[in-house]
């Protein structure tokens, strides 16, 4: 199976979807149609935490992606940030926040990774937290954080 990477970005514009356009640019993921995913890892990818995507096919593509993102008023700040926990085989969970306050979407991230675990028989031998955020300006901000699976496949 291919590889699973955690990327993110954040950025400013002058309305809320320009910026959440923007922050997915700084991610490497704005040129693809995302397609989210619910939270479980399947066993077998590798997870690498890379800030930006390489290329991952042609624009317009389908990428699948598990992803948190915040999008905050001008003179407000957005944090958005996954957490993953795999266990022993292999197979994990995912778990995305988003909110104003990093620390809080940190501890939120923290609190549902033990919740998950809890719901499953698995040996969790690993877990991972990635958190950013974005200072407020005169502009609308955006922080997102995805994990990316694979490369980019057809819509139709």
């Amino acid at each position: 199976m291919s590889t699973i990477r955690v990327v993110w970005g954040t950025a400013h514009g002058p309305t809320e979807l320009s910026s959440y356009d923007a922050a997915l640019a700084e991610a490497g993921v704005h040129n693809y149609n995302l397609v989210t995913l619910s939270s479980v890892i399947p066993a077998g990818p590798a997870i690498e935490v890379v800030a930006t995507a390489p290329d991952l096919g042609p624009p317009g593509e389908a990428l699948e992606v598990v992803q948190s993102a915040a999008t905050a008023a001008p003179d407000e700040r957005a944090a958005a940030g996954i957490g993953w926990a795999r266990s022993e085989n292999g197979p994990g969970i995912f778990y995305e926040v988003d909110g104003a306050d990093p620390d809080e979407v940190r501890r939120e991230i923290r609190e549902g990774l033990a919740a998950g675990r809890d719901l499953r028989d698995w040996d969790f031998v690993e877990e991972n937290v990635h958190v950013e955020s974005v200072a407020p300006d005169d502009d609308y901000a955006s922080a997102v954080v995805l994990a990316t699976y694979g490369q980019s496949h057809p819509v139709v």
